[in-house]
């Protein structure tokens, strides 16, 4: 089934995984997921993310991150920047979520990165979503 917003779309798996109390989600994958999906490993909020092998399209599966006492790593996902409404920020504009403790994912000219990393080369660009 086609879906307008991709990106939303894997954010709304991932939130409801977590909420079923998953271990891992299949999501279709993109060279945007696949990016984003980076992004979040290395911040540690999910453990792990590897190309789903078997399927009829590209898939990627993404394993989930919990804590001790089954806390979940991500407490939430907001997409920011949506197909009817594009949000774009200057280097100066760059938002800290929840004052410092969640992240920012921006699409800049040199690539998908956090916020931090946005605002230390200089850079601004199109905020796709908050994490926490």
């Amino acid at each position: 089934m086609p879906v307008n917003d991709p990106v939303s779309d894997m954010l709304t798996r991932i939130r409801n995984a977590i909420q079923a109390r998953h271990q891992s989600v299949l999501i279709p994958q993109s060279k945007v997921k696949t990016a984003i999906a980076d992004i979040l490993k290395s911040q540690g909020y999910i453990r792990d993310w590897e190309p789903a092998r078997g399927q009829k399209f590209p898939t990627m599966r993404v394993q989930l991150a919990y804590r001790e006492g089954e806390q979940n790593a991500i407490r939430g996902l907001k997409r920011v920047s949506k197909p009817g409404l594009r949000v774009h920020v200057g280097r100066g504009e760059i938002p800290r979520v929840y004052g410092g403790l969640g992240i920012a994912i921006i699409s800049t000219s040199q690539g998908i990165m956090t916020g931090y990393e946005a605002w230390r080369k200089g850079i601004g660009g199109e905020i796709v979503c908050y994490v926490w």
